[in-house]
């Protein structure tokens, strides 16, 4: 048991593999794409906040805070300003990175003052568990690059578990007859009524058309997503994660196409962490480009001195 989950652990945080141009890239894309994309949640929140007048359902610290002072002084506006300047300080430096701490507790707490109203999605949590990774790295882990791969496993961790969770919670619900079609008739339906209510008009795609046509095809596409959401544990393993993300991948285009509901922010962020991209690069013509560019090393991909020998990992 206890080699099984250093194996994972070693798969999951890959401190002591060689570093390279490619794996600096990524991690650093992975860095920027969860700052800039969390803007956009920071400062809509902050604009709709003031808009609120009552506190309907305390979600986490809500309970222990008092959060309706954020409807009345502007403050959710301010919470937004203050974690773009610590956010902006943290990926410009090495010294202050431990103000990603900081802007993890100013998300969190936006996003806790924004979702108290009796609604609480899920699409930004994978943001959140970044930031979380970024936060006790910048706080606690010596050295950027080290840093960028804590963050980096935890947030695949926490995806993995995110997802498996889910079918199991499925399970819990319905049992195996979760994958029934007509379920999924059911809810093509319900979003047929959402959006004539919305757009005064609707048509079916072209994956609608064939998941109403038979109950065996609409109850093969929920078993597609039934099993790429148990398995995604398995993403947890460097050399097969490809594969499982690949299949998550393919189970957010399949509710977009079947419930007209695209999750893009965390759907971009799996194809991002969850394929070799570091692997590709080094062995194309960029890693050299790269390379010999010293303020791209220096100040983007943190490193005094240019990278010589690409990741020749192995994998376990």
């Amino acid at each position: 048991m206890g080699t099984f989950i250093n194996k994972i652990v070693y798969n999951l945080f890959t401190f002591d593999e060689p570093d390279s141009v490619g794996a600096k890239l990524q991690l650093r894309f992975v860095e920027g794409y969860v700052i800039i994309y969390s803007y956009y949640y920071m400062w809509s929140w902050g604009y709709y906040i003031p808009r609120l007048s009552e506190l309907v359902l305390p979600l986490g610290m809500a309970n222990y805070i008092p959060v309706e002072l954020f409807y009345d002084y502007n403050l959710s506006v301010y919470a937004a300003l203050f974690y773009t300047i610590f956010t902006l300080i943290a990926f410009n430096s090495k010294k202050y990175r431990w103000l990603y701490a900081l802007s993890f507790l100013l998300f969190h707490l936006q996003y806790v003052v924004r979702f108290s109203q009796g609604e609480i999605p899920h699409s930004t949590n994978l943001f959140g568990f970044t930031l979380l990774g970024l936060g006790l790295g910048g706080a606690f882990i010596k050295g950027i690059r080290n840093q960028l791969i804590f963050a980096f496993g935890l947030t695949i961790f926490f995806a993995g578990l995110g997802y498996t969770s889910a079918a199991i919670s499925k399970l819990v619900a319905r049992g195996i007859f979760w994958v029934d079609g007509n379920h999924l008739w059911l809810w093509i339906g319900e979003k047929k009524i959402d959006r004539l209510a919305k757009f005064g008009e609707f048509e079916y795609t072209f994956m609608q058309e064939l998941a109403l046509r038979s109950r065996t095809i609409a109850t093969s596409v929920l078993i597609f997503g039934f099993v790429a959401e148990i398995c995604a544990v398995l993403m947890f393993f460097k050399k097969y994660r490809w594969i499982f993300v690949s299949a998550l991948v393919a189970l957010h285009f399949g509710i977009y196409m079947t419930m007209n509901i695209f999750f893009s922010a965390a759907t971009w962020l799996l194809v991002i962490i969850g394929f070799p991209w570091d692997y590709w690069i080094n062995r194309s013509s960029l890693a050299s480009v790269l390379n010999s560019n010293s303020f791209i090393m220096k100040y983007i991909l943190y490193q005094d001195e240019p990278v010589t020998d690409p990741d020749q990992r192995e994998e376990v």
